[in-house]
């Protein structure tokens, strides 16, 4: 069996948005590698629970990160993927997009153009 991959867990993070099943972290690095971060496409979709959700885990982003840069860890590369590119961009360069040590940022003037109510201090689910 192949060994994992170390990953930082980030300790107080949600887990994902109450329930909908929509995990916002993963509980154990993948052994057969990490998955590596590309920007998806986000159909429009306003009003949707996956634009609820996208904002939801971009508020837990920023509330527990803020505007500096943050460790990938064991953030859900199928959430983040939703947002990199745009409201989530590399910390550093170069940037290894298949990297659980990787850094992240959050680019806060396309967030709050994006998702505003992400940045309020309580989120309604």
């Amino acid at each position: 069996m192949a060994k994992r991959p170390e990953m930082t867990k980030h300790r107080g993070f949600p887990s994902g948005m109450p329930g909908h099943g929509h995990h916002f972290t993963i509980r154990r690095a993948n052994e057969k590698g990490v998955t590596p971060l590309k920007p998806l496409q986000r159909l429009a979709r306003p009003n949707s629970i996956e634009a609820k959700v996208d904002a939801a885990f971009l508020h837990a982003l920023w509330h527990h990160f803020g505007a500096e840069p943050f460790e990938r860890g064991n953030l859900d590369a199928g959430r983040l993927n939703l947002l990199f590119g745009r409201e989530v961009v590399p910390g550093e360069s170069p940037f290894d997009p298949a990297s659980y040590e990787a850094l992240l940022q959050i680019d806060e003037r396309v967030a709050r153009k994006s998702f505003p109510e992400s940045f309020e201090d309580v989120f309604e689910v």
